[in-house]
């Protein structure tokens, strides 16, 4: 039917026009490409996104069309879909509702963080050498995400409830586009240069695979890497993943569960010690019970007489080391003043004096020097001193004999 040019359509009217001639154009298409923001419902029905290089079209496929999948459909995944096409009139969107979805090889990206992700675990950036512990009691955490994103809100509330002694700085950083690996890496950086938190978490909420393109960047791969503060990934939701989940100190499945992994610690020594004082006074109060028990059964006397006897055994061998001692220190002693004594008469029966007084004497050159022992150092005519035990004389020498 021709409309006049000057008819004006009202927005469902043109809407319920453009959808008849798209529903009837194509009542059954193949159509191939790449799922992208794939979001399976609660009620069974899959909606997602078919994509190439140059378009993107919606798609949805029923429940009772979904149980006959050979396969789990995921973001990344190249199918091919065959449906009718539809226009969804509520959002004035054309989409193709799929009857029959099946692989049709490898989608472009999921290819190459596929490859991106064996070259980095061949140069060891997943090894699990070098994962670090968490920190267990952390004063500061680094938050590098959006300062707008639902991503950090969940995270400060989680801390304000379960920790709110917690530090927390907010490093604010794009997480998607094409400026958000730069601004990723950069704020990891930051926070190690000054060393601004204890423990670092970068995440986002949920997306499409290439919305979390940012956090399987190669430079943000290596800066999580090679971060010298550890490092919790929390990207999207638990079915999401990048390839900072593997570089990574630990993956948390969404950033909630993040904030609940650096406060857990904490929140579980609280009621361990709890736990300890609870179990530490029943303790007590039955040791207790049980020496009042006791007592009550003897009188004074005789708790005193069974005292001493479990003491008297200590205090016996406590005597008897102390007598071995001083015997001990006693005979040193006693041997000591010995050893000495007789020391004293050997140095007095070897000394120069003694030597003198048996007999002996000493030759000096008359001018003065050191005792002579050879005759060959004497000339006849040179003049001598003789030293006795007692006084001394002069001499000269009338002749020498070799």
């Amino acid at each position: 039917m021709t409309e006049s040019k000057d008819h004006v359509y009202g927005v469902s009217e043109l809407t319920a026009r453009i959808g008849a001639l798209l529903e009837g154009s194509f009542p059954s298409v193949t159509v191939e490409g790449e799922i992208s923001n794939c979001r399976p419902a609660s009620s069974g029905h899959l909606y997602f996104s078919l994509k190439d290089k140059g378009s993107m079209l919606q798609a949805v496929m029923f429940r009772y069309r979904t149980r006959g999948l050979s396969f789990e459909p995921a973001d990344g995944i190249l199918v091919r879909a065959r449906g009718a096409v539809t226009v969804y009139a509520a959002r004035g969107q054309y989409q193709i509702l799929v009857e029959r979805l099946e692989k049709a090889g490898v989608g472009d990206i999921l290819a190459l963080l596929e490859d991106r992700k064996r070259r980095l675990a061949a140069e060891g950036l997943f090894d699990e050498s070098r994962k670090r512990p968490l920190p267990r009691f952390p004063e500061r955490v680094a938050l590098v995400t959006s300062p707008t994103g639902a991503a950090v809100r969940d995270i400060l509330n989680v801390i304000s409830r379960r920790n709110a002694g917690l530090g927390v700085v907010v490093l604010p950083a794009a997480v998607q586009g094409e400026d958000a690996p730069a601004q990723i890496v950069s704020q990891i950086r930051a926070a190690n240069r000054w060393k601004l938190a204890d423990v670092i978490i970068i995440g986002r909420g949920g997306g499409s695979l290439e919305d979390l393109l940012a956090f399987s960047d190669e430079e943000v791969v290596r800066a999580v890497a090679n971060s010298s503060i550890p490092v919790i990934s929390a990207v999207g939701h638990e079915i999401d993943w990048a390839l900072t989940d593997f570089a990574a100190d630990l993956r948390a499945p969404t950033p909630s569960a993040a904030a609940e992994l650096v406060t857990e610690s904490r929140a579980v020594l609280v009621r361990q010690v709890g736990q300890f004082r609870a179990e530490m006074e029943t303790a007590v109060a039955s040791r207790l019970e049980r020496a009042r028990l006791l007592l009550g059964r003897f009188d004074p006397h005789a708790v005193e007489a069974q005292f001493m006897r479990i003491l008297l055994p200590a205090i016996r061998r406590f005597d008897d080391a102390r007598d071995e001692l001083a015997r001990g220190m006693a005979e040193s002693i006693a041997d000591g003043r010995r050893r000495t004594e007789q020391a004293s008469r050997d140095l007095a029966a070897t000394s120069p004096e003694a030597v003198l007084a048996r007999g002996f004497a000493v030759v000096l050159p008359a001018l003065g020097g050191a005792a002579i022992r050879d005759a060959g150092n004497l000339a006849p005519g040179s003049g001598i001193d003789i030293r006795f035990a007692r006084g001394a004389a002069s001499a000269r020498v009338l002749e020498v004999r070799k």
